[in-house]
């Protein structure tokens, strides 16, 4: 274990030692192993979007064993997906890569904002994983209901060793489609997953928006136009960087976009990316070479 990831440990205060294990373990895996920043790849687009619109541009990723292999060749920290994907590799790749169950689910048919637990705790003990993963919408009618179930399985988690990753995706409500990425509301996002006992928090990269009308008169005054600021901000809503905060790669983009992003991550103080239809829907050689350039951003290499 590195300085720097000891550091970061010390801040769990109250935590058990297996779950700080397990957080070691996501920390220390990898590339950027020690270094105190993650690259994660999540694949759970299938649920959301459907296979087609998530794996035809690219046929290979299909096949669960393509996603365990890519993460483990561009050494990322850990491997998040639903039930299905991770049994699917659980035998081949098992001990070769942390892996994160994402326990709750939705699909783009629902008219509601929420998601289904599709996963438990046993079966992230049973596949070896070191973490669950729940996704939340603050904003949105079932977060009560939401609030409720992480705060069950979180519990569970910790009994069981794991750590508890929490995706905070603002939605709903009176919430409009700016104030979904706007700041106060992506700021307010990271601390309620923060609160509710999130050792990693998943949100997306803010816009300069100001939602709230109660909390324009606090962000009145400063220049949010620069995204490593808004960074700052995010992470110094989460426990003043207290917690591990890492942002989604969001819908496909251009690289040159992904890389500025990775780079106002790290000028900001966030902890890294998880990264999913950005490298996926790449050409395998495409993927590992972007993946390998963004690993070169947080070290300070690029």
């Amino acid at each position: 274990m590195t300085p720097t990831v000891k550091a970061i440990l010390d801040k769990y205060e109250g935590t058990p030692a297996a779950v700080k294990a397990n957080l070691a373990r996501i920390l220390m895996q990898g590339k950027l192993g020690g270094t105190g920043k993650l690259i994660i790849l999540p694949v759970d687009q299938g649920f959301e979007h459907g296979p087609a619109r998530s794996f035809a541009v690219n046929p290979p990723a299909y096949d669960p064993h393509y996603h365990f292999q890519l993460a483990i060749d561009a050494g990322l920290s850990a491997y998040a997906a639903p039930l299905g994907m991770l049994e699917a590799g659980a035998d081949t790749f098992a001990g070769q890569i942390p892996t994160i169950l994402k326990i709750n689910s939705s699909n783009s048919w629902g008219t509601s904002i929420t998601q289904a637990v599709t996963g438990s705790v046993q079966d992230a003990v049973r596949l070896g994983c070191a973490a669950i993963g729940f996704t939340i919408y603050p904003g949105s009618d079932g977060i009560f209901d939401a609030m409720d179930q992480i705060a069950i399985l979180s519990a569970e988690a910790r009994e069981a060793g794991l750590a508890t990753v929490i995706w905070s995706y603002p939605r709903g409500g009176k919430l409009t489609k700016d104030g979904e990425l706007a700041l106060d509301v992506g700021a307010y996002a990271a601390h309620m997953a923060a609160l509710l006992g999130a050792h990693i928090i998943k949100v997306k990269l803010p816009s300069d928006h100001i939602e709230q009308a109660e909390a324009k008169k606090v962000y009145e005054g400063t220049d949010w136009s620069n995204q490593a600021d808004r960074v700052r901000h995010v992470v110094q809503s989460s426990f003043a960087g207290r917690r591990i905060v890492v942002f989604s790669g969001g819908a496909a983009k251009g690289a040159d976009a992904v890389y500025q992003d990775a780079r106002d991550i790290r000028d900001g103080g966030g902890n890294g990316s998880i990264i999913g239809r950005n490298t996926f829907q790449r050409p395998r050689d495409e993927a590992l070479a972007m993946l390998d350039k963004l690993i070169a951003i947080y070290k300070n290499e690029e």
